[in-house]
């Protein structure tokens, strides 16, 4: 009886386990398709795991007078008299549910003086699963190791093997609870200590084989420490107790999150001339200066300076002779120049400007051949990616570059002096819209 117990046990244990892990594919696709917002990425780890353990069983009660487990005369006495193979299954990462069938061969210990007994059990128990270590959330500090608390009920079978009652069979049922310390040698593999305790609520016998007196009956107690092995399988590399588990709604948040700094940054206006910097070829306009639909600054007339300065100067400047009025808009266009506003743009790791830069580059040329006595520091830079000594020589190659274009327009060399300033590390080296603004030659009129 005991063996065709075990083994139809064993047989629906390992049907239900290859049964799931067919199936546990299709249902994390099906619930990945029916509830997109879950907790956690499915298939992301194992959630099957097999259970393998041995150790030793006691019975604490009841006892018949003259029968007991122990040996007083020994401080330590350990045999191994309890063996039993388990299928797990995470429901999630901190909750599952356990199956597991056990075997204990309860006798008196060698040595002992209590009279002899021997007493078997197979037990069947279905278990809540508790994975502590996230529940509280100290995966990191915890690492390889890992704590299980599992609670459920257990039905299981006594048979006295010896006595008066040998071959009697009695079936009784119960509460059974502990906790698995675990740590965790391969990837899928972890070795554990278990302790557990099983209290009958339906037990007639003794742990003796004979029967229990009316004040101890239907009530009996026994605990076991072993040690085991936990195997989990299926299509992940990392054995679920440890796997790291990525909360999917935090992760698509994230992704928002990112997406909408990359729209921010795109829509950001340096020159703060209504065109965004994306769509700006000129990011150095000056505030309430008109400028088109590419942001460059408007110069219908094409003589270097922009219309909006040219009205200014005319509003601004009445009854004067033109020397005047050419003296004030001469300083109005240093100002512009040594403030940085007239600038060369280049792409990353370009030493030939942007064609957006010819016309800032047309308004020095336009400077320097009305201020003949006028020379110009031409100031290259780099962004902050690549190491300085490259960014320096690559700044130095622009500001070379825009050099000989002004020389090639007719302007003596020795009125132009080449600088190169490296890195300008004063934007989010991280945006590639904010590093657009530092890869740029300036100027600087002596």
């Amino acid at each position: 009886m005991k063996k065709n117990l075990l083994t139809i046990t064993l047989g629906l244990l390992l049907s239900t386990l290859t049964y799931a892990q067919n199936d546990n594919s299709k249902k994390d696709k099906e619930l990945k398709e029916t509830e997109p917002d879950q907790e956690i990425v499915y298939d992301s780890y194992n959630k099957w795991s097999i259970e393998i353990e041995a150790g030793q069983s006691k019975g604490t009660k009841p006892y018949a007078v003259g029968y007991y487990y122990s040996n007083p005369n020994k401080h330590f006495a350990f045999e191994f008299n309890h063996f039993a193979i388990a299928g797990r299954y995470m429901i999630s990462p901190t909750f599952g549910v356990r199956t597991k069938v056990a075997y204990d061969n309860l006798s008196n210990l060698s040595g002992s003086s209590s009279l002899p007994f021997e007493m078997e059990q197979i037990q069947a128990s279905f278990e809540g699963v508790v994975n502590t270590v996230r529940l509280f959330n100290i995966e990191e500090k915890a690492g390889r190791f890992g704590l299980l608390l599992h609670l459920g009920f257990q039905g299981a079978q006594m048979t006295p093997k010896m006595g008066v009652n040998e071959g009697k069979h009695e079936f009784n049922v119960g509460i059974v609870g502990g906790f698995t310390p675990q740590f965790r040698v391969f990837k899928n593999v972890s070795v554990f200590a278990d302790f557990t305790i099983n209290s009958n609520v339906r037990q007639h016998f003794n742990w003796d084989g004979s029967y229990a007196e009316s004040n101890n009956n239907l009530t009996g107690s026994m605990y076991s420490t072993s040690l085991g092995l936990s195997i989990s399988f299926g299509s992940e590399k990392i054995h679920g107790d440890w796997a790291i588990i990525e909360d999917k709604r935090s992760k698509e948040m994230r992704e928002l999150e990112a997406r909408i700094g990359d729209i921010e940054t795109l829509m950001n206006d340096t020159d703060k001339d209504g065109v965004p910097d994306y769509l700006d070829q000129e990011n150095n306009s000056i505030a309430g200066v008109a400028v088109d639909t590419k942001g460059r600054m408007v110069d219908l007339n094409n003589n270097g300076v922009p219309d909006e300065l040219e009205k200014y100067v005319d509003k601004s400047v009445t009854n004067n002779i033109s020397n005047n009025k050419a003296e004030i808009s001469n300083g109005m266009l240093l100002q512009l120049i040594n403030d940085g506003y007239i600038a060369a743009y280049f792409d990353t790791d370009k030493r030939v400007p942007t064609t957006a830069s010819t016309d800032n580059i047309g308004f020095i040329l336009n400077y320097l051949r009305s201020n003949p006595t006028k020379s110009v520091d031409i100031i290259g830079y780099a962004d902050a990616i690549g190491k300085s000594n490259y960014n320096t020589k690559l700044s130095n190659d622009r500001a070379e570059n825009v050099k000989t274009i002004l020389m090639k327009a007719g302007i003596d060399g020795s009125r132009l002096n080449i600088v190169g300033n490296g890195i300008d590390d004063s934007v989010d080296r991280n945006s590639e819209y904010a590093r657009r603004l530092v890869r740029k030659v300036v100027f600087k009129v002596k």
